[in-house]
């Protein structure tokens, strides 16, 4: 069987005939955890209710923290709560400390009477961290031996503890107080002497996360340095949790979209919502925002136009050209600010590189405006030879004035465009705010104010 459409169509048509269900399970047990959420998730809240209560309640719980936050949410609203907890206790501690975030306040009064008291007490622990630091994204499932026991004796408390299997690439040792010292392999632990001292054999753990680090530099250190795991340290040195590879790959992707929405002019949300599961009015209220206010501040493009009403009367193929200015200047502006967001968002530059920044950009677009102004000059000979204005220079003259504003424009704008971002995150700001919508009314601005100065100053 495939994950496709059809077999979502065939586990459905199974359910409402009620015939070979045991079928159907035995089909999804062969598939990984993701791939029967994908294949479930297409359900109606009955079908998948009936579904998933035929799995044991440790699958159920893994497969329900493959769906996504919307889908568990409302999940929650249609089961009864002692079920929901059953399956809640079996999901990865992460899975559940972000889904319980997501509750209000009267739902996990209802649901916590039913949850276990270690469990209950391990989610209100982590679900006590901010989201965007090490501690809210951390897990406590994870192996930990004692630095003072015997090899033989370490491998018997793994074998008590029972931790899960994606739970043991790292042995983390620690002390009675729980401070770590460092780490060992199942393999390191397997191969050793059984009466060698686990002290002895360990290994030092190269690198380390605080519970109030941000996530992005938690997923940047799991990256930099190959980690599978990443853990996660209190004040005191003591191991508090783990950060795993797929968490950082999670985090990248959603402060990769934030990102995005940002640099878009839209309004990041709090709430984990597709494209799909967002309402129109919820899409509305993200966009409008931002919109509304560039479309204030670009009235100042109509009042310049409006400044300027004299000398488009007398030379009229001004306006012929002034979406061409504005668009390059745009497309210029966002070029940079893409280049300059993206190196910062990589720790390739920083702030106190900015002299060097607008120096090399200033580089980059003289040599821009100078392909740029080209092209637009021939481009604009041309046309105004066709044209049927009255001109009162000749057509070389017009298109060398009207591309020289071009290429002014292009410079300004690859400045700004690189300069704006800098100047945000100089003053603690998120320099994606300073991205495309914002570069291009500002540019847009500029851009008009310099054509019609450069128009006014070579033609009147």
């Amino acid at each position: 069987m495939n994950t496709d459409q059809s077999f979502s169509e065939e586990i459905k048509r199974k359910i409402k005939s009620k015939e070979n269900l045991d079928e159907v399970i035995a089909a999804l047990n062969k598939l990984p955890d993701a791939e029967i959420a994908e294949s479930l998730k297409a359900l109606s809240n009955e079908d998948l209710i009936t579904v998933l209560s035929l799995f044991p309640v440790e699958k159920q719980g893994r497969v329900f923290a493959e769906f996504d936050m919307p889908l568990r949410l409302h999940f929650f609203q249609h089961v009864s709560k002692k079920w929901f907890a059953r399956m809640f206790e079996k999901m990865p501690s992460d899975d559940r400390a972000d889904t319980f975030q997501q509750l209000n306040t009267q739902e996990r009064v209802t649901l916590l009477p039913y949850l276990q008291k270690v469990i209950r007490e391990d989610v209100l622990r982590l679900s006590a961290y901010a989201h965007d630091t090490a501690g809210g994204v951390m897990s406590t499932d994870f192996a930990m031996i004692k630095a003072d026991q015997s090899c033989a004796e370490a491998l018997k408390q793994i074998r008590q503890d029972d931790p899960e299997e994606k739970m043991l690439f790292h042995l983390y040792v620690v002390d009675d107080q729980t401070v770590l010292h460092g780490y060992m392999t199942l393999k390191d632990l397997v191969i050793a002497d059984p009466n060698e001292i686990v002290r002895g054999r360990m290994r030092k753990e190269p690198v380390s996360a605080d519970l109030d680090e941000d996530r992005e530099t938690v997923a940047a250190k799991i990256e930099k340095y190959e980690l599978l795991a990443l853990p996660v340290l209190n004040e005191k040195g003591q191991l508090m949790g783990i950060v795993h590879q797929d968490d950082a790959i999670e985090v990248i992707r959603q402060e990769q979209t934030e990102d995005m929405e940002k640099f878009m002019g839209i309004i990041p949300g709090s709430e984990i919502l597709n494209y799909n599961q967002t309402t129109a009015a919820g899409h509305f209220r993200k966009r409008v925002t931002w919109l509304a206010i560039l479309t204030v501040v670009g009235f100042v493009s109509g009042m310049i136009i409006q400044r300027y009403e004299a000398a488009l009367s007398a030379l009229m193929i001004l306006a012929l050209f002034i979406p061409m200015v504005a668009d390059t200047g745009g497309n210029s502006g966002s070029q940079a600010a893409t280049v300059v967001i993206r190196a910062m968002a990589l720790g390739q530059v920083s702030i106190r590189n900015w002299f060097g920044i607008l120096a090399k950009e200033a580089r980059i677009s003289l040599m821009l405006a100078g392909v740029l102004g080209v092209i637009s000059f021939f481009m604009i000979l041309i046309l105004t030879r066709q044209s049927d204005f009255a001109l009162p220079y000749s057509p070389g003259f017009t298109a060398f004035g009207i591309s020289l504003a071009l290429s002014v424009q292009v410079i300004t704008a690859t400045m700004l465009g690189a300069g704006l971002p800098l100047l945000v995150k100089r003053f603690d700001g998120d320099p994606a705010i300073a991205a495309s919508p914002a570069i291009t009314t500002v540019v847009d601005i500029t851009g008009l104010l310099i054509y019609f100065g450069m128009a006014t100053l070579l033609f009147f």
